[in-house]
């Protein structure tokens, strides 16, 4: 279980770099899935850390009370989207998802969930069920939570009509509309959980309509709106959370990953009104909310602050976007280059084959890219998808070194 591509042996990560135990230097443009928006071991977060731990590493929350969990509650409502302003502090983005489903079933009394094909929610069993990017996240782990339903995601570049933003959103909202018609009943429906940007689907980019719809959908029908932000938030997009990228507000949110830049942190987020409606003791955690994992949150939400990483987000993802662009026009076998912020995608299809996919060129190109020293990783149903997302802290001379070893990678394939 612990075996993944590429394994790789590191001694150290600083900024956006690894030093492997082979002596190598590697450009870290995953930033650890999607956990070191501030780069790897930046100093405000560590300073932060190890001041806490020596005043406090642990404290159960509800039984005990501590200053960094207060601080961590304190700044959040003032970069979340919606006026959210309570929160339950877990461990992991699973965790928080698992938090979303207790949250949204428990308050409205309701047992229906929907999500949506190429979802990937966590791989916990709750978070399992509601997945659907590969069916390997399933395997052997059936039967799943009930009256979880599937509905068609808005995908534009595998539409029938790829050139036509509204027409794709048209074919995926009539499709959970066929949901909503045969299978569940919209008063039946506690949440309906998306994310705003696909990730382990395939770094797949809706248009602003589709999450819109969707917004509009449950208003009508009184559904919560969750949206799962573990991939997309901090930074990561340009805004502090992709809600704000896309101007959509959902009623619960998820978040984790970059939280802490790396210490084991989660939330589940709601605006008090629905959050206080939770029943006591029917959700709870030991670890959840640790002293350390919320120093070093408030730190990395200081630091990005400071460092006007929100801008150099979407300054340097514009750039990064046009110059694997240009690498788009040279190698025919790359079929499409889509992302916001620093959360981009490139995928490789089959040349004339009309989008088929090709993960043999995608796997190469990883290799190469390694070898070169480069580290990328896979998305997509067929693992056909190179998805990039570096450091918020990275640079245009950084983002040139990363591109010219993708070049030699790509020519070499």
């Amino acid at each position: 279980m612990a075996q993944d591509w590429p394994n790789l042996p590191v001694v150290r990560a600083k900024g956006i770099y690894l030093d492997g135990l082979d002596g190598k230097r590697y450009m870290d443009f995953m930033s650890s899935f999607g956990v070191v928006n501030v780069g790897h071991n930046h100093p405000n977060v560590i300073a932060a850390a190890r001041e806490q731990m020596e005043r406090q590493v642990h404290g159960a929350v509800g039984v005990t009370l501590h200053e960094s969990v207060l601080r961590l509650a304190e700044k959040l409502p003032e970069i979340l989207p919606g006026s959210m302003d309570m929160f339950f502090f877990g461990n992991s983005g699973s965790e928080a998802v698992e938090g979303t489903i207790k949250l949204a079933r428990n308050t409205t009394k309701r047992p229906g969930i929907i999500a949506f094909t190429g979802s990937f929610h966590g791989r916990t069993l709750g978070a399992a069920s509601i997945t659907a990017s590969k069916a390997v996240y399933r395997i052997g782990l059936e039967p799943f939570l009930s009256s979880v339903y599937f509905a068609p995601y808005a995908d534009p570049y595998h539409t029938a009509h790829p050139d036509d933003p509204t027409q794709c959103v048209e074919e995926a909202i009539s499709g959970l509309q066929t949901v909503l018609d045969r299978i569940i009943a919209p008063s039946q429906i506690a949440t309906i959980i998306v994310e705003p940007i696909q990730g382990e689907g395939g770094y797949i980019v809706p248009p602003k309509e589709f999450l819109l719809r969707l917004r509009e959908i449950c208003d009508r029908h009184d559904i919560l709106l969750t949206f799962d932000e573990v991939w997309t938030g901090f930074g990561r997009t340009g805004d502090w959370f992709a809600a704000q990228s896309f101007g959509v507000t959902p009623d619960i949110m998820a978040i984790g990953k970059s939280i802490a830049s790396g210490f084991p942190l989660s939330a589940v987020c709601a605006r008090s009104h629905l959050m206080s409606r939770w029943e006591p003791t029917v959700h709870g955690t030991t670890f959840g909310g640790n002293p350390v994992s919320c120093a070093a949150a408030v730190a990395t939400i200081q630091t990005i602050r400071e460092e006007k990483m929100l801008d150099n987000a979407k300054k340097n993802g514009e750039y990064l976007i046009q110059r694997l662009k240009a690498l788009q026009k040279k190698y025919p076998f790359i079929g499409n280059v889509r992302g916001v912020g620093l959360m981009v995608g490139m995928e490789f299809v089959l040349p004339g084959k009309d989008r088929e996919p090709n993960p043999v060129a995608a796997k190469k190109v990883l290799n190469e890219s390694l070898l070169r020293g480069l580290l990328l990783y896979p998305a997509g149903l067929r693992g056909h998808v190179i998805r990039f997302a570096p450091p918020l802290i990275v640079t245009k001379e950084q983002i040139d070194d990363a591109t010219r070893i993708l070049d030699a990678a790509l020519a070499s394939v």
